[in-house]
Protein backbone atom coordinates (compact mmCIF):
# COMPACT_ATOMS: atom_id res chain seq x y z
CA UNK A 1 0.00 0.00 0.00
CA UNK A 2 1.61 3.25 -0.87
CA UNK A 3 2.05 5.95 1.76
CA UNK A 4 -0.14 9.06 1.83
CA UNK A 5 0.95 12.07 -0.26
CA UNK A 6 3.13 14.48 2.02
CA UNK A 7 2.04 18.28 1.83
CA UNK A 8 2.48 20.07 4.02
CA UNK A 9 6.41 21.70 4.42
CA UNK A 10 6.18 21.15 8.52
CA UNK A 11 5.71 17.57 7.98
CA UNK A 12 9.06 15.76 10.87
CA UNK A 13 10.82 13.94 7.50
CA UNK A 14 10.16 17.21 5.30
CA UNK A 15 11.89 19.30 8.26
CA UNK A 16 14.27 16.52 8.49
CA UNK A 17 15.21 16.81 4.96
CA UNK A 18 15.65 20.51 5.13
CA UNK A 19 17.66 20.51 7.88
CA UNK A 20 20.39 18.45 5.79
CA UNK A 21 21.40 21.45 4.04
CA UNK A 22 23.18 22.54 7.03
CA UNK A 23 26.77 21.08 8.04
CA UNK A 24 26.00 20.71 11.65
CA UNK A 25 23.11 18.56 11.53
CA UNK A 26 24.90 16.09 8.88
CA UNK A 27 27.50 15.88 11.22
CA UNK A 28 24.78 14.98 13.99
CA UNK A 29 23.08 12.84 12.20
CA UNK A 30 25.51 10.79 10.23
CA UNK A 31 22.86 11.76 7.13
CA UNK A 32 23.06 13.28 3.78
CA UNK A 33 21.32 14.36 0.97
CA UNK A 34 21.41 12.38 -2.57
CA UNK A 35 18.97 14.57 -5.01
CA UNK A 36 18.16 13.63 -8.80
CA UNK A 37 17.42 10.28 -10.44
CA UNK A 38 21.01 9.45 -11.44
CA UNK A 39 22.48 10.28 -8.42
CA UNK A 40 19.34 8.46 -6.63
CA UNK A 41 20.10 5.49 -9.17
CA UNK A 42 23.49 5.14 -8.40
CA UNK A 43 23.82 5.51 -4.09
CA UNK A 44 21.47 2.28 -4.81
CA UNK A 45 23.05 0.38 -6.99
CA UNK A 46 26.55 1.17 -5.03
CA UNK A 47 24.71 -0.52 -1.84
CA UNK A 48 24.74 2.41 0.38
CA UNK A 49 22.21 2.80 3.35
CA UNK A 50 19.72 4.15 2.12
CA UNK A 51 17.35 6.28 4.92
CA UNK A 52 14.49 7.03 2.87
CA UNK A 53 13.45 8.43 -0.51
CA UNK A 54 11.24 11.05 -1.06
CA UNK A 55 9.52 11.64 -4.67
CA UNK A 56 6.74 13.33 -6.43
CA UNK A 57 4.76 12.17 -8.70
CA UNK A 58 4.11 14.43 -10.40
CA UNK A 59 7.57 15.62 -11.64
CA UNK A 60 8.79 12.39 -11.77
CA UNK A 61 7.60 10.68 -15.08
CA UNK A 62 10.17 8.83 -16.65
CA UNK A 63 10.26 5.00 -16.84
CA UNK A 64 13.86 4.39 -15.93
CA UNK A 65 13.10 7.00 -12.29
CA UNK A 66 9.31 4.80 -11.77
CA UNK A 67 11.67 1.77 -12.09
CA UNK A 68 13.77 2.76 -10.11
CA UNK A 69 11.17 3.80 -7.33
CA UNK A 70 9.86 0.10 -7.56
CA UNK A 71 13.32 -1.62 -7.12
CA UNK A 72 13.34 0.08 -3.60
CA UNK A 73 13.15 -2.58 -0.69
CA UNK A 74 11.43 0.09 1.61
CA UNK A 75 8.48 1.50 0.31
CA UNK A 76 9.51 5.84 -1.14
CA UNK A 77 7.74 8.75 -0.01
CA UNK A 78 5.42 11.01 -1.93
CA UNK A 79 5.57 14.47 -1.61
CA UNK A 80 3.99 17.23 -3.15
CA UNK A 81 5.17 19.28 -5.98
CA UNK A 82 5.71 22.20 -3.81
CA UNK A 83 7.35 20.23 -0.79
CA UNK A 84 9.80 18.89 -3.36
CA UNK A 85 10.78 22.51 -4.67
CA UNK A 86 11.07 23.34 -1.05
CA UNK A 87 13.77 20.49 -0.59
CA UNK A 88 15.48 20.98 -4.16
CA UNK A 89 18.63 22.53 -3.81
CA UNK A 90 18.31 24.63 -7.67
CA UNK A 91 15.74 25.44 -10.10
CA UNK A 92 13.79 22.68 -12.04
CA UNK A 93 13.95 19.82 -9.36
CA UNK A 94 14.26 16.16 -11.10
CA UNK A 95 11.39 15.06 -8.12
CA UNK A 96 13.33 12.47 -6.29
CA UNK A 97 16.02 12.62 -3.52
CA UNK A 98 17.54 10.08 -0.22
CA UNK A 99 18.45 10.56 2.71
CA UNK A 100 21.48 8.05 3.02
CA UNK A 101 23.97 6.93 5.94
CA UNK A 102 27.45 8.32 5.35
CA UNK A 103 30.34 6.22 5.54
CA UNK A 104 33.80 6.80 7.12
CA UNK A 105 36.34 5.16 5.47
CA UNK A 106 40.15 5.20 7.23
CA UNK A 107 43.79 4.77 5.81
CA UNK A 108 43.73 1.30 6.95
CA UNK A 109 40.51 -0.14 5.72
CA UNK A 110 41.92 0.61 1.90
CA UNK A 111 42.85 -2.23 -0.27
CA UNK A 112 45.36 -2.48 -2.69
CA UNK A 113 45.68 1.73 -3.45
CA UNK A 114 47.94 1.92 -7.11
CA UNK A 115 47.62 5.44 -8.52
CA UNK A 116 45.67 7.90 -5.85
CA UNK A 117 45.16 11.38 -5.94
CA UNK A 118 45.34 13.79 -2.22
CA UNK A 119 44.17 17.42 -1.86
CA UNK A 120 44.75 19.65 1.02
CA UNK A 121 41.97 21.33 2.99
CA UNK A 122 40.43 22.19 -0.41
CA UNK A 123 37.96 24.86 -0.27
CA UNK A 124 35.71 24.31 -3.32
CA UNK A 125 33.12 21.51 -3.26
CA UNK A 126 32.71 21.61 -6.95
CA UNK A 127 36.37 20.83 -7.37
CA UNK A 128 36.34 18.44 -4.84
CA UNK A 129 33.22 16.65 -6.87
CA UNK A 130 34.74 17.26 -10.00
CA UNK A 131 38.37 15.28 -9.24
CA UNK A 132 36.40 12.21 -7.88
CA UNK A 133 34.75 12.04 -11.71
CA UNK A 134 38.05 12.41 -12.81
CA UNK A 135 39.23 9.95 -10.73
CA UNK A 136 36.76 7.45 -11.79
CA UNK A 137 37.35 8.12 -15.80
CA UNK A 138 41.14 7.88 -15.06
CA UNK A 139 40.49 4.94 -13.41
CA UNK A 140 42.82 5.95 -10.22
CA UNK A 141 41.89 4.07 -7.04
CA UNK A 142 40.55 6.75 -4.16
CA UNK A 143 40.73 10.14 -3.04
CA UNK A 144 42.20 11.84 0.07
CA UNK A 145 41.19 14.36 1.47
CA UNK A 146 43.97 15.84 4.10
CA UNK A 147 43.84 18.56 7.26
CA UNK A 148 39.77 19.44 6.52
CA UNK A 149 38.80 21.78 4.25
CA UNK A 150 35.48 21.00 2.02
CA UNK A 151 33.12 18.47 3.91
CA UNK A 152 32.88 15.34 2.04
CA UNK A 153 28.98 15.59 2.05
CA UNK A 154 28.26 18.77 0.79
CA UNK A 155 25.55 19.00 -1.49
CA UNK A 156 27.80 20.43 -4.45
CA UNK A 157 30.56 17.48 -4.00
CA UNK A 158 27.48 14.84 -4.21
CA UNK A 159 26.14 17.01 -7.10
CA UNK A 160 29.24 17.45 -9.14
CA UNK A 161 31.04 13.86 -8.64
CA UNK A 162 27.84 12.82 -11.00
CA UNK A 163 27.48 9.86 -8.69
CA UNK A 164 31.44 8.79 -8.48
CA UNK A 165 31.57 9.40 -4.46
CA UNK A 166 29.57 6.21 -4.44
CA UNK A 167 31.63 3.78 -6.01
CA UNK A 168 35.30 5.49 -5.10
CA UNK A 169 36.65 5.55 -1.43
CA UNK A 170 37.45 8.74 0.04
CA UNK A 171 39.47 8.94 3.15
CA UNK A 172 40.07 11.80 5.50
CA UNK A 173 42.95 12.10 7.65
CA UNK A 174 45.44 14.65 9.04
CA UNK A 175 49.04 14.93 6.44
CA UNK A 176 51.02 13.59 8.94
CA UNK A 177 49.33 10.45 9.16
CA UNK A 178 48.77 10.66 5.83
CA UNK A 179 52.30 10.90 5.05
CA UNK A 180 53.47 8.14 7.47
CA UNK A 181 50.47 6.04 6.24
CA UNK A 182 52.38 6.34 2.71
CA UNK A 183 56.17 5.28 3.84
CA UNK A 184 54.58 2.44 4.94
CA UNK A 185 53.38 1.51 2.06
CA UNK A 186 56.67 2.79 -0.12
CA UNK A 187 54.08 5.19 -1.92
CA UNK A 188 55.61 7.59 -4.15
CA UNK A 189 54.25 11.01 -3.18
CA UNK A 190 54.14 13.29 -6.37
CA UNK A 191 53.59 17.31 -5.04
CA UNK A 192 52.75 19.93 -6.75
CA UNK A 193 53.71 23.79 -7.11
CA UNK A 194 53.82 26.66 -8.95
CA UNK A 195 57.59 26.50 -8.14
CA UNK A 196 57.81 22.75 -8.72
CA UNK A 197 61.54 21.84 -10.08
CA UNK A 198 60.25 19.10 -12.29
CA UNK A 199 58.59 19.95 -15.71
CA UNK A 200 55.01 17.52 -14.94
CA UNK A 201 55.98 15.92 -18.78
CA UNK A 202 59.37 14.94 -18.28
CA UNK A 203 58.05 12.13 -14.76
CA UNK A 204 57.49 8.99 -15.05
CA UNK A 205 55.99 7.83 -11.63
CA UNK A 206 56.63 4.85 -9.89
CA UNK A 207 53.50 2.46 -8.93
CA UNK A 208 52.18 3.12 -6.55
CA UNK A 209 52.33 6.83 -6.15
CA UNK A 210 49.53 9.55 -4.92
CA UNK A 211 49.09 12.67 -5.87
CA UNK A 212 49.61 15.82 -3.68
CA UNK A 213 47.81 18.69 -4.69
CA UNK A 214 47.31 22.14 -2.30
CA UNK A 215 44.16 24.11 -1.57
CA UNK A 216 42.58 26.64 -4.34
CA UNK A 217 44.38 29.91 -2.05
CA UNK A 218 47.70 28.65 -0.55
CA UNK A 219 48.54 25.29 -2.31
CA UNK A 220 51.36 22.87 -0.28
CA UNK A 221 53.18 24.70 2.36
CA UNK A 222 56.64 24.55 2.39
CA UNK A 223 57.10 21.27 5.21
CA UNK A 224 53.76 19.89 3.21
CA UNK A 225 56.39 19.85 0.01
CA UNK A 226 59.57 18.71 1.74
CA UNK A 227 57.28 15.28 2.57
CA UNK A 228 56.79 14.64 -1.11
CA UNK A 229 59.14 12.59 -3.13
CA UNK A 230 58.97 14.91 -5.89
CA UNK A 231 57.87 18.14 -7.23
CA UNK A 232 56.28 19.08 -10.36
CA UNK A 233 54.83 22.11 -12.02
CA UNK A 234 52.39 23.35 -14.70
CA UNK A 235 54.28 25.74 -17.77
CA UNK A 236 52.53 28.70 -17.45
CA UNK A 237 52.85 30.43 -21.05
CA UNK A 238 50.24 32.88 -20.53
CA UNK A 239 49.65 35.78 -17.54
CA UNK A 240 48.03 33.67 -15.65
CA UNK A 241 49.89 31.87 -12.58
CA UNK A 242 47.84 29.01 -12.07
CA UNK A 243 45.15 26.52 -12.84
CA UNK A 244 41.82 25.83 -11.14
CA UNK A 245 42.48 23.29 -8.87
CA UNK A 246 40.38 20.81 -10.90
CA UNK A 247 42.07 21.68 -14.32
CA UNK A 248 45.21 21.07 -12.97
CA UNK A 249 44.41 17.63 -11.12
CA UNK A 250 42.86 16.81 -14.29
CA UNK A 251 45.73 17.21 -16.46
CA UNK A 252 47.97 15.75 -14.53
CA UNK A 253 46.30 12.55 -13.75
CA UNK A 254 44.87 12.13 -17.10
CA UNK A 255 49.15 12.58 -17.65
CA UNK A 256 50.57 9.47 -14.97
CA UNK A 257 47.58 6.84 -15.23
CA UNK A 258 48.60 6.77 -19.28
CA UNK A 259 52.06 5.75 -17.81
CA UNK A 260 50.74 2.98 -16.22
Amino acid sequence: MEKPLITSPNNPLIKQARALRQKKTRHESGLFLVEGIHHVGEVMEAGWDVDSVLYAPDLLTSSFARDLLARLEAKPQPVSASVMESLADKDNPQGILAIVRQRQIAMDDLGSVRTAAALVAPQDPGNVGTILRTLDAVGADALFLLDGGVELYHPTVVRSSMGTIFWKPVVQAAFDEFVKWARKGNVQLIGTSAHGDVDYQTLIPRIPWILVLGNEQKGLAAAQTSACDVEISLPMKGRVSSLNLAVAAGVLLYQYCDKR
